[in-house]
C-alpha cells in the first residue's frame, strides 16, 4: 500500500484550527464574565452553567460518531459552532452584552464544540494506517498538535481583546472553527469498523449508554478516565477561574495568556515525545509521572511567586501534563473497537465538561470568600492526595497489557 500522508496532515490542521478556536474561548469567557460582573464567582458561574449542553449532548455525540462517521462529524460540528460563535459579537453590537445574554450565547456556541474533537480522535487510527505510523506516534502528533493551539489560543485571544474588544474577539473565534471544518472535508480516509453487533439494532438511548458499559468492563480504561477526572474536577478550575482573577486583580490580560500558552507550549514537548519516553517508560509509569507531577508544580505556583517563578511552575506542569493525552488516547483506540471507540471518547469529553461545573461556582465563591492564595493552596493539596490514591490503585498496572483491537491495513 502506497504511503498515503495527506489525510493525516489535514487532520492535524483542522485539529490545530479548532483547538485554537476553544483556547481562545477558555480565556475570553471568564475574562467577559469578569468585565461585566468583578466577581470571579460571577465568572465560575458563567463557566459552569455553559458548560451543561455538553455533559447532555455529548454521549449522544458519540453515539452520532459510531453510527453516522467520524469524518462526517468532525466536519458539520465546526461548521455549525462556528456559525453559533458568531451570535456573540452579532448581540454585542445590537445590545449591552449581561451575563445573561453571555450564558446564552456561550451555551449555544457549546452544543456541539466537544463534538469536532471527540471524532477526531476517533479517527486517528484510521489516518494512520495510511501514513504508516504506529499508533503511539499518531497520538503523539496529534496531542502536540492540540497542545500548539492550546498555547497559541490564548495568547492570540489576550491580544484581540486588547486589539479590538472581548466580544469581537469571537470572530476571530468564529473564523478558526469554520476554517478547521472546511480543511477537514478535504479528508481522504476509509474509516474502520468492525462487523455490527447485537447492540447495533438496540434503541437509541441504550446504543447511546454502551460508551459506560464498555469503560466499565476495561479497567485500563477506567483507570485513566479517573485520573482525567481528577484533573478536571480539581486542577482546571485553577486555570478556569483562579488565575483569570489574580491577573486580572493585576489588571495584567498579557500575563495570564502568556502563562497559559507555557503550560501549553511544555505539554507540546511532553506530548511530541510521549513515543520516546515510552521507550524506556511503561504506559503505567507514564501515567504515575503526569498524575503526581501535576500538583507538585501547583504547589509553588499556589503562593503567588514573582511572574519568573510562576512560569518556571507553569512550564513543570506542562511537561508533566504532556505525555497524558497521548497515552489514554492510544490506550482507548488498542483496547475498544472502533465502531465503539466515538462513545468512550465522548465519555473522555463529558468528564472535560462536567468536571469543572462540578467544582468551578464552589471554587470562585472560594476565591472571593477566602483569597486566590488560600484557594489555590487547598486545590494543589487536593490534586497531591488524589493523585497518590490513582497511583497506588491496583488497577494501574492494567494500562501496560498488550492485547488490542486490531487496526487494519
Amino acid at each position: 500500500m502506497q504511503r498515503r500522508v495527506a489525510p493525516f496532515v489535514l487532520t492535524q490542521l483542522a485539529n490545530f484550527m479548532s483547538v485554537t478556536a476553544g483556547s481562545m474561548v477558555f480565556i475570553a469567557i471568564p475574562w467577559i464574565a469578569l468585565e461585566i460582573s468583578g466577581s470571579a464567582a460571577q465568572a465560575g458561574l458563567v463557566v459552569s452553567l455553559t458548560a451543561i449542553p455538553g455533559l447532555v449532548v455529548i454521549p449522544v455525540i458519540g453515539s452520532i460518531i459510531d453510527k453516522y462517521g467520524r469524518k462526517r462529524v468532525a466536519v458539520w460540528a465546526e461548521l455549525i459552532t462556528g456559525a453559533l460563535t458568531l451570535l456573540l459579537p452579532l448581540v454585542a453590537s445590537l445590545w449591552e452584552l449581561t451575563i445573561a445574554w453571555l450564558i446564552v450565547l456561550a451555551t449555544l456556541k457549546n452544543v456541539l464544540a466537544a463534538a469536532g474533537p471527540t471524532a477526531r480522535k476517533s479517527l486517528v487510527p484510521d489516518i494512520a494506517v495510511p501514513a504508516r505510523m504506529t499508533l503511539d506516534r499518531a497520538n503523539s502528533i496529534h496531542e502536540g498538535v492540540f497542545a500548539t493551539g492550546f498555547a497559541f489560543g490564548p495568547a492570540l485571544a489576550t491580544f484581540c481583546i486588547a486589539v479590538i474588544g472581548s466580544a469581537e474577539t469571537f470572530i476571530v473565534v468564529a473564523a478558526f472553527a469554520l476554517a478547521s471544518g472546511l480543511t477537514a472535508s478535504f479528508v481522504r480516509v476509509v474509516e474502520q469498523h468492525e462487523p455490527n453487533d447485537a447492540s447495533e439494532k438496540e434503541p437509541f438511548y441504550r446504543y447511546a449508554l454502551q460508551g459506560f458499559k464498555i469503560l466499565f468492563a476495561t479497567p485500563s480504561v477506567l483507570v485513566m478516565m479517573v485520573a482525567i477526572s481528577i484533573l478536571a474536577v480539581i486542577y482546571l478550575p485553577t486555570e478556569m477561574v483562579v488565575l483569570p482573577a489574580y491577573y486580572s486583580s493585576l489588571g495584567d490580560p498579557a500575563g495570564l495568556g502568556l502563562l497559559i500558552s507555557a503550560m501549553a507550549a511544555a505539554s507540546i514537548v511532553g506530548a511530541l515525545f510521549f513515543e520516546q519516553i515510552h521507550k524506556f517508560l511503561s504506559y503505567s509509569t507514564i501515567l504515575r509521572i503526569g498524575i503526581l507531577g501535576v500538583p507538585l508544580a501547583m504547589l509553588p505556583m499556589s503562593q503567588l511567586p514573582a511572574q519568573w517563578a510562576m512560569f518556571v511552575g507553569a512550564l513543570v506542569l506542562g511537561l508533566a501534563w504532556g505525555p497524558l493525552l497521548p497515552l489514554l488516547n492510544t490506550v482507548i483506540q488498542r483496547k475498544i473497537p472502533a465502531n465503539k471507540r466515538g462513545r468512550v471518547f465522548a465519555l473522555e469529553m463529558a468528564i472535560w465538561n462536567a468536571g469543572p461545573l462540578i467544582s468551578m461556582v464552589a471554587v470562585g465563591s472560594a476565591v472571593d470568600g477566602f483569597g486566590i492564595r488560600p484557594t489555590y493552596t487547598v486545590l494543589a493539596v487536593t490534586v497531591l492526595i488524589a493523585g497518590l490514591l490513582v497511583s497506588f490503585n491496583r488497577h494501574i498496572k492494567s494500562i501496560d497489557a498488550r492485547e488490542e483491537i486490531p487496526i487494519a491495513g
